[in-house]
């Protein structure tokens, strides 16, 4: 399975075949549709055999994100993955890891809620996941995948963000890519670090008692109010960074186009679909696809939707995107939401017709 050599497998096979690649040293996970072919397909290659990394099945997702706090703790990479619900009970160890500044890896293969809801794809969750589901004012870096190929990229990706800025990144999924099947060449083989590289570049790390300095403290507790603004404002000034560097986006058509499609993941590709749809029927339609959901292209999106007739979101959900969108373009021009819920997909047609009303 070396080089550009295209294999036919799941979103999820995917990222478990990605992970043993990119050198991830531990997984953490427990089962949960429709995601659950992630830790099989772990399980099914055993990579404890040929890199030594961990895989292990949590008696809960409480107990597998404080497993990806104790490895993030120690420089590993480290990741999990759920679905929807799951990923809700992740919240407080998250939002720990972000107070801490610690890099792990969370991908979140959505269903329909709220509650447990149905086992059916959505795109409900992501507020969850770009306002910071658990307390305080932090961040998750959120890459949408709409394609198994960036279910495997993104893998990779996830990790160098989250190292490179020591805060958690999302791979926020949904049931529809987690779950199709399509070509996709993975990446090369990834040595893993050894705790010599792992010392160098994660000072920070608490590996062990060294016998020539105190040991490095992993908290994310201030008990002194200035303290606890320093490292608050520390934080923001590290996320505005993120803001400045790392917000990635693709357009598809005319830049100069009539109307606007907004859509992310697995709703992007039937927006495709609708775009080239209308084409035929004599509209002028482009697609701006977010890849990061936060940092949300903002001034990116703003900019296309100029001279826009109108500007259309398609969501697997009620309208969450569609608010971001609303914020980035300010009233410029006229912003509507489609989206369907309770695990129903949007037909192409249905979108059609929604941008003929805008």
């Amino acid at each position: 399975m070396e080089g550009k050599e295209a294999i036919l497998m799941k979103g999820n096979e995917a990222i478990a075949h990605a992970a043993i690649r990119c050198g991830c040293d531990g997984y953490f996970g427990y089962p949960i549709t429709p995601q659950s072919e992630v830790i099989e397909t772990l399980a099914e290659l055993k990579p404890w055999e040929t890199t030594g990394m961990v895989v292990l099945q949590a008696e809960s997702e409480v107990a597998s994100i404080n497993m990806i706090y104790g490895g993030a703790g120690a420089g590993k990479r480290v990741m999990t993955s759920s679905s929807s619900p799951g990923v809700a009970l992740m919240q407080e160890g998250i939002a720990y890891m972000a107070g801490a500044e610690l890099p792990g890896v969370f991908v979140n293969v959505q269903r329909g809620g709220p509650g447990l809801g149905t086992i059916q794809p959505s795109q409900s969750d992501y507020f969850q996941a770009t306002r910071g589901g658990g307390n305080g004012d932090y961040y998750v870096i959120v890459l949408a995948p709409n394609s198994v190929q960036e279910m495997a990229d993104f893998v990779d990706l996830a990790f160098e963000l989250a190292f490179k800025y020591r805060n958690p990144a999302m791979i926020l999924a949904d049931g529809v890519i987690g779950q199709m099947m399509e070509k996709v060449v993975l990446p090369p083989m990834k040595p893993r670090r050894t705790e010599e590289e792992i010392k160098r570049e994660c000072p920070w790390a608490a590996i062990g008692r060294p016998k020539d300095r105190q040991p490095n403290i992993i908290t994310s507790l201030e008990l002194k109010p200035e303290a606890m603004e320093q490292r608050n404002l520390h934080l923001q000034e590290k996320y505005q960074q993120i803001r400045e560097n790392e917000v990635r986006y693709e357009i598809q058509g005319d830049p100069q186009a009539d109307y606007m499609l907004v859509a992310f993941g697995s709703a992007a590709r039937i927006a495709e679909k609708a775009m080239e749809m209308a084409h035929e029927e004599g509209l002028s339609v482009c697609l701006f696809r977010p890849i990061t959901l936060w940092p949300f292209p903002e001034k990116e999106v703003a900019a296309l939707a100029q001279g826009k007739k109108g500007v259309l979101t398609v969501e697997i959900n009620a309208g969450q995107m569609v608010e971001d969108v609303r914020l980035a373009i300010n009233g410029a021009v006229t912003v509507k939401h489609f989206g369907r819920l309770g695990g129903i997909v949007p037909e192409p047609d249905e979108i059609v017709n929604e941008i003929k009303k805008l």
